[in-house]
């Protein structure tokens, strides 16, 4: 991997602190104030898929509020126990996705 294309060198010392802070935090509240201030800054720049977001955990809610868990255990089953002929022969979006991310070890300096 071409060291030159990583970002590791531009990370800011407040970010690694971060980072390595501990649960429940030791830092003060203003610090962690900042935090989040910046976590609501970055997150409100992208406001489609933050819509995306709050309409796709709406829908779940609804729907999984309305069905009976025993259903959505017997659809869920029924999917995944389905007869190989009505199996794609493609990974499924999402998990294609996962599978070309890289891995942590191709990040590794």
């Amino acid at each position: 991997m071409d060291t030159k294309l990583s970002w590791a060198e531009a990370v800011h010392p407040d970010e690694l602190d971060e980072e390595f802070d501990t649960f429940p935090t030791s830092r003060s509240h203003d610090v962690v104030r900042m935090r989040y201030d910046r976590l609501r800054s970055v997150a409100g720049r992208d406001t489609r898929a933050t819509s995306l977001f709050i309409v796709f955990s709406f829908c779940s809610a609804v729907v999984l509020y309305a069905t009976p868990p025993r259903v959505v255990a017997l659809v869920t089953g029924l999917y995944y126990l389905r007869h190989p002929r009505f199996r794609s022969k493609l990974p499924s979006v999402p998990s294609n996705f996962f599978k070309r991310l890289p891995a942590r070890t191709d990040s590794m300096l």
